[in-house]
């Protein structure tokens, strides 16, 4: 029984542990959608205004980080874009139909125009965002309790 405190008890982590796991998980959350997510979504949405034209799925994959691409017409030339992080349409089968907005004077910069709106990267940052929160409460938590139990301790 000695040993269960040194090792965090017989319940799992103790609570500098899961202190330290928290702030960590909450800390990268946060970057996740703050450097990541935030920034796509606000990249969906700068091509609102963009030209439309109608693509094709050229390549499928995980569109949500960036990883398919389709194929259009704009300004007479046929043009393979890659979606942005953030994308849906992932689900879709190469050469399935829709509708993109691209950047007049730079066809490469394109997105799904049902993303224009901000897309999975928007529902995505908020949900990291949130979970940054929730897991920075945990540690923040965690360390009351240990303050609070060194206090205790020292009486």
């Amino acid at each position: 029984m000695a040993n269960e405190g040194a090792a965090g008890g017989a319940n799992g982590l103790g609570p500098r542990a899961s202190m330290v796991m928290s702030l960590v998980l909450g800390l990268l959350l946060g970057a996740l959608s703050a450097l990541v997510m935030f920034p796509a979504a606000e990249h969906l949405r700068s091509l609102r205004d963009g030209e439309r034209a109608q693509a094709t799925l050229y390549t499928s994959g995980a569109c949500m980080a960036g990883q398919c691409e389709v194929k259009f017409q704009a300004g007479g030339r046929t043009v393979v874009a890659d979606l942005p992080v953030g994308s849906g349409g992932g689900k879709r089968s190469v050469g399935a139909a829709m509708t993109v907005r691209y950047q007049a004077d730079d066809p490469q910069v394109v997105a799904r125009e049902d993303d224009v709106g901000g897309g999975g990267a928007a529902l995505l940052g908020w949900m990291s965002g949130g979970a940054a929160v929730f897991f920075l409460v945990i540690a923040g938590a965690a360390a009351l309790y240990l303050a609070w139990q060194r206090r205790t301790r020292n009486r």
